[in-house]
């Protein structure tokens, strides 16, 4: 079943979960109910009533029931006012809101619209005049369309979750219940789909952060604002670390930046137009001047690099920062790590002479080949381009150009890769890099962006060989991307389990007895003076003692529970002997104490 199918199918099961729904509590309101990635959701308003996990039975019962029947799903075009007089008749007001904009806006909300549920006909800009409505047996619904033939054609299903949806995402206006369903085209499809997600419980990064002590959140800081604990500050400067060294390789030095700005710098670029809800704004006690958080350090690059004349000779110029930027994102958008305030970047920035384009790239997608690597992750590459709707800056010609020098680069370095339009940013194409955890999810991770648009808008210049003042060409990239998201990622890849190189606690010394503090002081003399220089350099071991008086095998659980990667465990024989016996996951060994560092080394 392809892509197409398999949307038309959770499509309909949208509208068979909807009619189960009205079968079963008649009163019921709805909103839209598109297909998405693995399933479908329908926005349901049922007054007072709410449902719960316990009501999935009798719906999902009641949906097989429809299945079972095997009904054809029927079209019929009529005019929108024939449509809001079913909507009325049949009092379903968020139908009769929807058709009402459309009949005072025409094809620009039919446009908006047509991505949720309303069904729309006509041609090119002339006014909408008539939409759709779909039936099955005694339910009929405003639609689109999108739907298999018949109920008995909608393979294996499961309702999820219920959650709560401003109606239209608006927080002014009713809210309303979202209920989820998840759809596959065999039962053993869904089967594996459902282990999958009790697997990705177990790697939850939101129970790790809390069980390894990574960080916390608290109401007087604010939603999505985290706050890392000594461990998880760990995990973000070695990621960090690893990233810059990789960039430091090719020449990239490090910039500061400051976090406010006035706005007239995002006027400027374009993002105060295209993302100004999303901005914190922060108000001078002092001028008059409208300040913001910054949400991108790219427009503050720019005036680095416009700072001082530049030649060809000079060209490229390389700027790296990891730096926290701040997105006023919606609340109910906010999940841990994976969506956040509060965001840190090893972002990066090139500013280079059209032929050094291709080497340039080049360099930036070694850089991210090496560090999934490192970090133990498969990659792939989305090509994002543009389309045809409006909101990207920049001349067509220059887009087309950029698409094809980025497409050139990746398949240079034959990349597996795929082509996916509607998803660059709005000054640029995109190399998106899609990365694959340990139980088969994918995941956006590094990025490497070429712009034509900001250099023009901020008059950038450099002089070539003929005298002559010309563009430079921007290249944005983020190994990481979001430290906080990759972190989450990562976090779940590895179920907590890191790589000693980056590890917040390396090693633990557990001891038997009170009898070889001496020899565990010997030890930690070792230890300290041990000095990892890969995949970073100069990264101290960390360790910890446990010479409590408990038992030994309870210090082994709390280490293992702690997902400590190698307990080293010392008893009166291991003195005698001038050995240690470590343990990690890949087993137990003795090590002699005189080759305990070089062992440590190779882990």
């Amino acid at each position: 079943m392809n892509d197409d199918q398999l949307k038309s199918m959770r499509h309909s099961l949208a509208h068979i979960m909807a009619q189960a729904v009205q079968h079963l509590w008649p009163e019921a309101k709805f909103g839209v109910g598109p297909a998405i990635d693995n399933g479908f959701y329908y926005d349901i308003d049922l007054g007072d009533i709410t449902i719960s996990e316990s009501d999935f039975k009798r719906i999902e019962k009641e949906m097989r029931r429809i299945v079972r029947r095997d009904l054809p799903f029927i079209r019929k075009d009529v005019s929108v006012d024939e449509a809001l007089a079913w909507a009325q008749e049949n009092d379903q007001p968020y139908k009769i809101e929807l058709l009402n904009d459309l009949k005072r806006s025409g094809t620009t909300v039919a446009k908006e619209l047509a991505g949720e549920e309303l069904g729309v006909a006509g041609e090119g800009d002339s006014m909408v005049n008539t939409v759709s409505l779909y039936s099955q047996g005694d339910y009929t619904d405003l639609c689109r369309g999108g739907h298999v033939e018949s109920t008995g054609q909608v393979g294996a299903f499961k309702l999820m979750r219920v959650a709560g949806a401003y109606w239209r995402g608006d927080e002014h206006k009713p809210q309303m219940q979202r209920l989820y369903g998840v759809a596959f085209a065999s039962q053993q499809e869904l089967d594996e789909y459902l282990q999958m997600l009790e697997e990705a419980k177990k790697h939850d990064h939101r129970r790790l952060g809390k069980e390894l002590d990574l960080y916390t959140m608290s109401p007087l800081v604010g939603v999505g604002l985290p706050l890392f604990t000594p461990r998880g500050t760990i995990l973000r400067d070695k990621a960090a670390q690893l990233s810059n060294e990789l960039r430091a390789k090719y020449g990239f030095q490090k910039v500061w930046t400051p976090h406010i700005t006035k706005k007239d710098l995002y006027e400027t670029s374009g993002h105060w137009a295209k993302f100004g809800e999303e901005l914190f704004l922060v108000k001078s006690q002092e001028t008059s001047d409208q300040m913001a958080l910054k949400p991108m350090n790219c427009p503050h690059h720019t005036q680095i690099f416009a700072s001082q004349p530049r030649s060809y000779r000079d060209m490229p110029v390389r700027y790296l920062e990891t730096t926290t930027d701040y997105r006023d994102e919606k609340t109910g958008e906010l999940g841990g790590l994976s969506r956040v305030r509060s965001l840190t970047q090893d972002d990066s920035h090139v500013f280079c002479r059209p032929d050094q384009i291709e080497q340039e790239i080049n360099n930036l997608l070694a850089c991210a080949q090496e560090l999934y690597r490192i970090v133990g992750m498969k990659l792939r590459v989305r090509l994002s381009y543009r389309d045809d709707s409006e909101g990207y800056l920049g001349a067509p010609e220059l887009w087309q150009s950029a698409q094809a020098q980025l497409k050139a680069a990746v398949v240079a370095k034959s990349l597996d890769y795929f082509e996916q339009e509607g998803e660059a940013a709005f000054y640029g194409p995109k190399i998106d890099f899609m990365a694959t955890d340990a139980i088969g999810r994918e995941h956006q991770v590094a990025t490497v962006q070429l712009d034509f648009v900001q250099p023009e808008r901020f008059g950038l210049e450099y002089t070539d060989e003929s005298g002559k003042a010309v563009r430079p060409v921007m290249i944005h990239s983020a190994l990481l991307g979001s430290i906080e998201r990759f972190l989450s990622v990562f976090i779940e890849h590895t179920a907590g389990w890191f790589p000693f190189w980056i590890a917040p606690e390396q090693v633990r010394i557990l001891t038997i007895n009170d009898t070889v503090k001496d020899y565990v002081d010997e030890i930690t003399s070792v230890l300290s003076g041990v000095v990892l220089m890969k995949p970073i350099k100069y990264n101290e071991v960390r360790f910890t003692t446990d010479t409590r008086n408990e038992s030994l095998g309870k210090k082994i659980r709390e280490a293992t529970v702690a997902k400590i990667p190698m307990q080293i465990i010392v008893g009166p024989k291991d003195k005698t002997d001038r050995v240690v016996s470590i343990r990690t996951q890949s087993g137990e060994c003795k090590v002699e104490l005189a080759k305990l560092a070089e062992y440590v080394k190779e882990s």
